[in-house]
């Protein structure tokens, strides 16, 4: 009999293309991969370590796997913990949690399979000495001594990761057929002070343009009619590998080197009726050039995911957003001209320390006036490692939670209004389940739906009228 794998995923985009790689890799060495943990003989937990709250339901996720295999037919079943909190907690975990089989790191991912059959030559995992906590917070003490910045020590090689995936790198799918991630990039060059991820995934990287659209290319073959292209920063793609030719000093020039201007257009020329979607880009790096290719480009669907955290002049500054009030402001002026239709989503943090009342209003000022089509708001989360863990002014929750409230009880009406604006209007929709569709401007999971009448054809695209809304969706 062959070995059975299981996994649960947690987290963004990206951790789930890391998913799709070590399940690969699992495949690649003859294994079988079932989605019932309680059949697998080896489980995965593929960890989130982004804010406080993921970081509970990665320990959480541990916790309620390590219970539930004693409960199970397989008493005997590896845990094996991958993923962000892994490389970056995996000294203090490995202390903390002698249950665990096995901590890889994102360098890791494309090697499960091999890890797994070392974990299963071992002897059996025995028994903790000591009881298991029933809960995340006993365990997990967010912010303090548990995992503390002054403890912090990855336990692998390499401190940053540098490993990033090639278009040959087997993969499990784990999205619809019709609708998959594309991984362009890894890491991050960006020093906002709220985030950690640069220390865990390292410096940015971009894939070789050969290396993305020989994906793309094999993909169309197959059919598949959306492709996310995601990374940290999606519009710094390129740049690195063009500046390592070019010099530190020197602009990129896409004429020459790889951009995603230029991959983009690459793109646009593959035969095949699909969507391609931009996500987690960062408002420092667009240019001109790239508004004017996605305009000039009908395959690169009308929907920009830029992520600007706020829009106070002061709260940037703290923030190292590395843009300014007018820059936002004036690109999005730009974007929205030059990309008729345009639908803009974005995300803002309020509860930033220092964070004051005024600063605040303004960030409500401007989400009324400039009217994003998609939205989302964070709570800030002091993350340990962060140079804004250490700054004055930390919010109490109850007043982010009271402006959390208030900004998005305010984007619930304007999505509301632009939803009416929609009805009696016909769309091109992709059918995601036989009575759910998608529009262009909807992104996979965090973005609205379309509920139709009559069921379609999975993974087809289709032209219908909307009837009208329902909360953030629309009818059709």
């Amino acid at each position: 009999m062959s070995t059975k794998v299981g996994m649960v995923s947690l987290g963004c985009a990206k951790n789930l293309v890391d998913a799709e790689i070590m399940l690969g890799s699992v495949l690649q060495r003859g294994m079988e991969i079932t989605s019932s943990a309680d059949d697998a003989d080896v489980l995965v937990i593929n960890t989130c370590a982004f804010i406080d709250s993921a970081k509970e339901e990665s320990i959480e996720a541990i916790l309620n796997a390590h219970q539930a295999r004693g409960l199970s037919k397989r008493p005997g079943q590896k845990l094996i913990v991958s993923g962000c909190m892994s490389q970056r907690f995996a000294r203090e975990l490995r202390e903390e949690m002698p249950e665990v089989d096995a901590f890889i790191g994102l360098d890791q991912v494309s090697q499960l399979g091999e890890i797994v059959e070392n974990v299963l030559s071992k002897r059996p995992t025995p028994n903790p000495k000591r009881p298991t906590p029933n809960s995340a917070s006993s365990m997990f003490d967010v912010g303090r001594s548990t995992f503390g910045v002054s403890d912090l020590e990855l336990a692998f090689a390499s401190a940053r990761p540098t490993y990033i995936p090639d278009y040959d790198t087997p993969r499990f799918r784990l999205t619809p057929a019709h609708s998959v991630y594309v991984k362009i990039a890894e890491g991050c060059n960006h020093p906002c002070t709220f985030c950690v991820i640069p220390q865990m995934r390292g410096k940015h990287r971009s894939r070789p343009m050969e290396s993305v659209l020989a994906e793309i290319r094999g993909l169309v073959a197959e059919g598949v009619r959306e492709f996310n292209l995601i990374s940290q920063d999606t519009t710094y793609y390129g740049m690195d590998l063009w500046t390592e030719k070019a010099g530190p000093r020197q602009p990129v020039d896409s004429s020459r080197g790889p951009s995603l201007s230029r991959l983009l257009r690459e793109i646009q020329k593959f035969d095949g009726d699909f969507w391609v979607r931009l996500l987690y880009t960062h408002p420092a790096h667009w240019s001109d050039e790239l508004i004017e290719t996605i305009a000039a480009c009908d395959k690169v669907a009308r929907y920009i995911d830029i992520p600007l955290q706020h829009i106070h002049e002061s709260m940037l500054q703290r923030m190292r957003r590395e843009t300014s009030r007018e820059h936002i402001e004036r690109l999005i002026e730009k974007l929205r001209a030059g990309i008729p239709g345009l639908a803009i989503r974005t995300t803002f943090i309020v509860g930033f320390p220092g964070e004051t009342d005024e600063e605040f209003e303004s960030l409500v000022e401007f989400i009324e006036r400039v009217r994003f089509e998609r939205l989302g708001i964070f709570k800030y989360s002091r993350e340990d490692g962060s140079r804004a863990a250490k700054m004055p002014g930390q919010i109490p929750a109850k007043i982010k939670n009271a402006r959390y409230r208030a900004a998005m009880s305010l984007q619930q009406k304007i999505a509301h209004a632009n939803a009416a604006k929609i009805v009696g209007r016909k769309l091109k929709l992709l059918i995601d389940q036989p009575l759910l569709a998608r529009t262009e401007a909807d992104a996979p999971d965090v973005d609205a739906r379309v509920i139709l009448s009559k069921p379609e054809a999975v993974g087809e695209f289709v032209t219908k009228r909307i009837t009208g809304a329902r909360g953030y969706d629309l009818l059709a």
